[in-house]
C-alpha cells in the first residue's frame, strides 16, 4: 500500500537530515507522518495488516528491524500506530487503485519501505500536546518542524512513547518552552478556591492553591485530557462529558507555570487574593482534600469589589483577554496604592542569530546587512512590496535578529486599517458602564514598557501600514519618531502629560505596492522613514534549495512561468515591480501535489492578473492559457 502523504519538504530538510545523522547514527526508531487530508490513515492502519511509506528523509539511516511510530498530522493528531519496519528503503511502484488515497497518485517510482503494523491507538491517540507537555519528548524533530515525511526519535524518547502505549506513562513536565505564540509569557488565571471559596484561609496561610477530583490520584498519571475523563466517567458516572473539569485538571497539571499571575475569586463580584505561582504541580495524599496542589506567594489577601462579572469555572485562563486582566492588576495596585510587587523570575527565551535568520528568509547576507543597518541607523523603516514578497514573514524574524533571542516581549504587532486613528493607537475617551474612561493605545504602553531604564532594544511593528491615515493616527508624536528627536518630550493630546517616545524602540511597518485603493504616504511623514523594497526571490538560494527538496517537475514549470511573468508585469507601464508576484504563494508546509497547485493558478494567481489587466482581456486570456497549461 503506497502512503504518499508528504511528497515534499521545505528548503533545508536533506541538510538538517544529514546533519542531524551525523550527530546520532545508532537511532532505532522514527515516525512516519500522513496528512488525512491526503489519505485515510487511520482506515489504512486500522485494516492493513501492512503498508508501504515512503522515505523522502533519513533513507540512507533507515534500516529492516527498526521501529516505526505512524504520525497522524493535525493540532489533534500525535502517534496512532507503531510498527516494524520490514526492509531498507528501496524503489516501490505506486498502487493506482489505491482505496485509502484522497488526491491524485503520483505514478512514478518512489523510495519507501514497508512497515509491519503491531499496534493502532486510533481510539486513544498519543497527543501531540502530551508529548510537548513531557521534558523527554518536547523536542521531537516532529514537534519542532513538521514540514516532512520521516523524522528521528532518540532512544529515550522512543522508551516514553513505549511507556504511554504499555500503561507504565510517568510524566515528566516539561520546563517552559519558548515559541513564537508566546508559550513564554506570563499568564493570568481566575481561581476559586472550593464552594464559596471555603479553603481560601487554608490555602493563603500554608502559601498553595489546590483543586478537588481526588479520586483521580497523581495527574502527572494521565497522557491527554481525554484520558482524565474517561477516568472521571468511570469514578461518577458515564452521564456527564467532563468537558469543563476535565479542562480545568488538566490545566492546573500541565498549563499553570512558574510565575503565573493567580486572581481567587469569590462569587462572581468579589476578588480576595492574589498570588503567583512558585512551583509545578504536585499531589499531596496526606491532605485528605484537595490534594492536587501548586505552592503559590500570595501577594494580597482582602475583599475587593470587582466591577463587572467574573468566570464561573473553578479555573480559568484569563490571559488572552488583556483588558480583563489589566483591569484586575490596576485594582490592585489602587488598593494598595503602590506598584504591584516585582516578579524576580528572568524569562528565558530561545536565542535567534542573524545565521537562523538567513535560515528562514530567502535573503542573502548582503541583503539582511543592509535592511538591520538602515533600521538601526534611522530606527523607523517600511518593508514595501507586493503581497507574497515575505515582508510580515520577515518583519519579526528581522527583530529577532537583532534582540539575539526570540524575546516575544519586547515585540509587538499591530495593524492599521482606514478607520484606525490616534484614539486607538496612543489615547482616547471610549464608553463604559458609568460613562466615558480615558483608555491608553498599545503604542503609548509599549513605549512605557521600555522606558525604564532598559537599554534593549524593543520593536513595534505595524502591518498594512499605509491603509491608515498616517499624520491622524500618529497626531503629535510624528515629530517624537524622529530620530533626532527620540527622548524629547511633548504633552499628549487628551492628557496632561509629557510624553517621548524612547531611544530603543523601533518600528518596522510593511506596505503593500500593489494595491491601487491606498493612499501614498505623505512627505513629512516618509522623510522618517527608510524604505526597503521586498522583491520575488525565486532566484535566491534558499528557494532554490526548497525547489530542489521538493523535487516536482510541475511546481518547477510553474515557476518558471511566474518568473516570466513577472517579467511582463515589471516592463508594463501600468504596473511595474511593485506589482510583481511574490515567491510566498508557492512556499507554505502543506504538501504540494496537483491540487495544491492547481488551487494556486485557479484561485490565487488569476484572480490577480485578472485585477491587473482589467482592461486587457488579451493578456489576461494568454496568461490563463500558460498557467493553466503547465499543470496539464
Amino acid at each position: 500500500m503506497d502512503i504518499n502523504l508528504f511528497p515534499g519538504t521545505v528548503g533545508g530538510t536533506e541538510e538538517m537530515t544529514e546533519t542531524m545523522a551525523t550527530e546520532q547514527t545508532d537511532s532505532k526508531a522514527w515516525i512516519f507522518q500522513g496528512n488525512p487530508k491526503y489519505y485515510d490513515v487511520v482506515g489504512a492502519v486500522s485494516d492493513l495488516e501492512q503498508i508501504t511509506w515512503r522515505t523522502k528523509q533519513y533513507y540512507k539511516q533507515i534500516k529492516k528491524g527498526d521501529t516505526a511510530y505512524i504520525w497522524l498530522s493535525g493540532s489533534e493528531g500525535g502517534v496512532i500506530a507503531v510498527g516494524t519496519v520490514l526492509c531498507d528503503p528501496e524503489m516501490k511502484t505506486p498502487e493506482l487503485n489505491d482505496p485509502y488515497n484522497r488526491k491524485e497518485i503520483d505514478k512514478e517510482p518512489f523510495r519507501g519501505v514497508d512497515i509491519r503494523i503491531d499496534r493502532t491507538f486510533t481510539d486513544a491517540v498519543i497527543a501531540r500536546t502530551v508529548l510537548l507537555a513531557d521534558e523527554r519528548t518536547k523536542n521531537l524533530e516532529i514537534l519542532r518542524y513538521s514540514n516532512a515525511t520521516n523524522f528521528r526519535v532518540t532512544s529515550e524518547q522512543a522508551k516514553v512513547i513505549q511507556s504511554l502505549t504499555d500503561g507504565s506513562y510517568k510524566r515528566i513536565p516539561a520546563t517552559s518552552a519558548v515559541s513564537e505564540s508566546g508559550a513564554d509569557k506570563k499568564q493570568y488565571w481566575m481561581f476559586s478556591p472550593g464552594v464559596g471559596s471555603r479553603m481560601w484561609e487554608e490555602f493563603y496561610s500554608q502559601g498553595i492553591m489546590g483543586i478537588g477530583w481526588d479520586s483521580l490520584g497523581d495527574l502527572k498519571n494521565y497522557p491527554s485530557k481525554e484520558a482524565i475523563k474517561e477516568k472521571m466517567k468511570a469514578l461518577w458516572g458515564a452521564d456527564n462529558s467532563y468537558k469543563n473539569d476535565g479542562h480545568a485538571t488538566w490545566q492546573f497539571a500541565n498549563e499553570i507555570r512558574v510565575g503565573d499571575v493567580v486572581f481567587v475569586k469569590r462569587g462572581m463580584k468579589k476578588i480576595v487574593g492574589r498570588g503567583i505561582v512558585e512551583s509545578d504541580y504536585r499531589f499531596d495524599a496526606s491532605r485528605g482534600e484537595y490534594c492536587h496542589i501548586r505552592s503559590v506567594k500570595w501577594t494580597h489577601n482582602g475583599e475587593w469589589d470587582y466591577d463587572g462579572q467574573i468566570v464561573m469555572k473553578a479555573l480559568t485562563n484569563i490571559t488572552p483577554y488583556t483588558d480583563y486582566y489589566k483591569k484586575l492588576e490596576a485594582m490592585f495596585a489602587a488598593a494598595a496604592d503602590e506598584d504591584l510587587p516585582e516578579e524576580d523570575k528572568v524569562e528565558k527565551y530561545d536565542s535567534y542569530t542573524a545565521e537562523d535568520f538567513l535560515a528562514e528568509v530567502y535573503f542573502s547576507e548582503e541583503q539582511y546587512a543592509t535592511v538591520k543597518n538602515l533600521l538601526l541607523n534611522k530606527k523607523n523603516i517600511i518593508l514595501q512590496g507586493a503581497p507574497g514578497v515575505g515582508k510580515t514573514f520577515a518583519a519579526k524574524r528581522l527583530a529577532y535578529s537583532i534582540m539575539g533571542a526570540k524575546d516575544t516581549s519586547r515585540v509587538m504587532v499591530v495593524q492599521f486599517h482606514q478607520s484606525y486613528s490616534y484614539e486607538d493607537f496612543i489615547m482616547g475617551y471610549r464608553p463604559n458602564e458609568k460613562g466615558f474612561t480615558l483608555d491608553k493605545g498599545p503604542f503609548y504602553q509599549f513605549c512605557k514598557e521600555a522606558e525604564p531604564d532598559d537599554d534593549r532594544e524593543y520593536f513595534f511593528i505595524i502591518d498594512e501600514i499605509n491603509r491608515g491615515n498616517l499624520s491622524k493616527i500618529f497626531g503629535e508624536l510624528l515629530m517624537l519618531i524622529e530620530k533626532d528627536k527620540r527622548g524629547h518630550e511633548l504633552r499628549l493630546l487628551y492628557s496632561d502629560e509629557q510624553f517621548s517616545v524612547p531611544k530603543n524602540v523601533y518600528i518596522i511597518g510593511m506596505m503593500n505596492t500593489a494595491d491601487r485603493s491606498l493612499a501614498m504616504i505623505d512627505y513629512a511623514l516618509r522623510r522618517r522613514f527608510a524604505f526597503y523594497e521586498f522583491e520575488p526571490a525565486f532566484e535566491s538560494a534558499g528557494f532554490k534549495d526548497y525547489q530542489e527538496q521538493l523535487g516536482s517537475k510541475k511546481f518547477d514549470q510553474l515557476v518558471a512561468a511566474v518568473i516570466e511573468l513577472n517579467r511582463v508585469i515589471a516592463e508594463d507601464a501600468s504596473l511595474g515591480n511593485g506589482f510583481r508576484i511574490g515567491h510566498s504563494y508557492f512556499a507554505c508546509d502543506d504538501p504540494i501535489d496537483d491540487i495544491w497547485l492547481g488551487n494556486v493558478v485557479e484561485y490565487e494567481l488569476l484572480p490577480l492578473i485578472r485585477e491587473y489587466w482589467f482592461d486587457e482581456s488579451a493578456k489576461v486570456a494568454e496568461w490563463t492559457r500558460r498557467l493553466r497549461g503547465v499543470l496539464a
